[in-house]
């Protein structure tokens, strides 16, 4: 079996190319980094380190790669006759693929009609209909008609933390033992291939993609933002402090409330699904660098973002989010120079003021939650670094 995956980062090679490898496909990646891509094919293979405490190192093989800038007549080739096309190019990303993909598959209506299954494992919501939408704008409505007839794009949710490391073998992919890759079955066109192993395969996937994100990606942001404040530099280290780690724990209860009430999930499953986020967190293995996992805070305080959408909702329904406006204060309090979203983030509150940067940033009307978020700012901002005051909550 043959697959194509887009996207030659950490999660393709650690945790997407992965999986593929272990079900028994042959994995093409297509991306444009040159060494990365001549790497693949001088050694048909590559190389990923799980953060267990053996530090397990596995080879994954065979695997062979193509520059979709400098091979783009390949790519489509390998579209052609492809079993299954899989990207992790980053949801901003999918616009700048979807050109070479839609070419692909034009090409493949004239001589592979076999149905194929497109999964954009993207850390977004929806980002296969978000990536069959960029192929639309590619092509006219009779393509695009046909190109639906033999095509899928089931959506699906991905979690596993993956970082690199360089090492004498070229770059290593760093990935947690844990992982989660759970697709949309009921959106998938081709029956026949083989369930990917240990993929999880459901018939409504919002209750997992929601609580990925309002839970585990705003948790995860939670820390960054907040250890950021207290002067740490990884996650785990921020997390090695006990009041840290009960705050992060209190803005995920507050965060469960509203997956709870959307998705009338058991209080039992969420409270083992919040200790397990926890210890993932924890892993004394792992050294989770706090401004990378901070970076970008004006997509994370996005309407309906991890920070912003389930405090929106929780108060419409008269629930506590106490915590989680504490959390989102700090994200306005996350200066980094080096990110360009936090520097565009900080022009505009010293030009504008913190009131109107809440309320541009974040597109919240609602002024209680708008004064809350306020307060919380100015309690900060004022705080010094000092663990107590930047933990208090009223």
């Amino acid at each position: 079996m043959q697959a194509v995956h887009f996207g030659a980062g950490n999660i393709g090679k650690g945790f997407i190319g992965y999986l593929l490898n272990k079900t028994g496909y042959e994995v093409c990646f297509v991306d444009i980094n040159e060494q990365m891509v001549d790497s693949f094919n001088k050694n048909n293979s590559y190389l990923i380190e799980i953060l267990d405490d053996s530090h397990t190192v596995e080879t994954i093989s065979p695997v062979s790669a193509l520059n979709s800038a400098t091979q783009e007549e390949k790519v489509i080739e390998a579209i052609v006759n492809t079993d299954l096309i899989t990207t992790s190019v980053g949801i901003n990303n999918l616009s700048r693929i979807a050109n070479i993909i839609s070419k692909g598959l034009l090409k493949r209506i004239k001589e592979n009609k076999k149905k194929i299954d497109i999964i954009a494992n993207e850390n977004a919501i929806n980002a296969s209909s978000t990536l069959q939408q960029e192929i639309e704008r590619q092509v006219s409505n009779s393509e695009m008609n046909e190109i639906c007839s033999f095509v899928g794009f089931p959506n699906s949710a991905i979690d596993r933390l993956a970082l690199s490391k360089n090492s004498d073998e070229g770059e290593i992919a760093l990935v947690e033992p844990f992982y989660e890759w759970i697709i949309n079955q009921s959106e998938m066109v081709n029956v026949d291939l083989p369930l990917i192993k240990n993929a999880l395969y459901v018939e409504d996937l919002r209750p997992y993609i929601e609580r990925k994100l309002y839970m585990v990606n705003m948790a995860h942001a939670t820390t960054a933002y907040i250890g950021f404040l207290a002067g740490e530099s990884t996650i785990q280290s921020t997390l090695k402090n006990p009041k840290i780690e009960r705050f992060v724990r209190e803005t995920l209860k507050e965060a469960s409330q509203y997956i709870i009430q959307k998705f009338n999930i058991t209080s039992e499953d969420i409270r083992d699904f919040i200790e397990k986020t926890i210890k993932r967190f924890k892993n004394k293995n792992i050294s989770d660098d706090i401004l990378r996992v901070g970076r970008s805070p004006i997509r994370k305080l996005g309407h309906d973002e991890r920070l912003i959408k389930p405090t929106r909702e929780l108060f419409e329904l008269g629930l506590s989010v106490e915590h989680l406006t504490v959390a989102i204060a700090a994200a306005f309090l996350f200066d980094n120079s080096n990110d360009e979203e936090s520097v565009v983030l900080q022009n505009y509150m010293n030009e504008q003021g913190i009131e109107q940067a809440i309320s541009h940033f974040t597109q919240i009307e609602n002024m209680q939650i708008l004064d809350k978020i306020k307060e919380n700012f100015n309690r900060l901002k004022d705080s010094n670094g000092q663990i107590d005051l930047i933990l208090e909550v009223n």
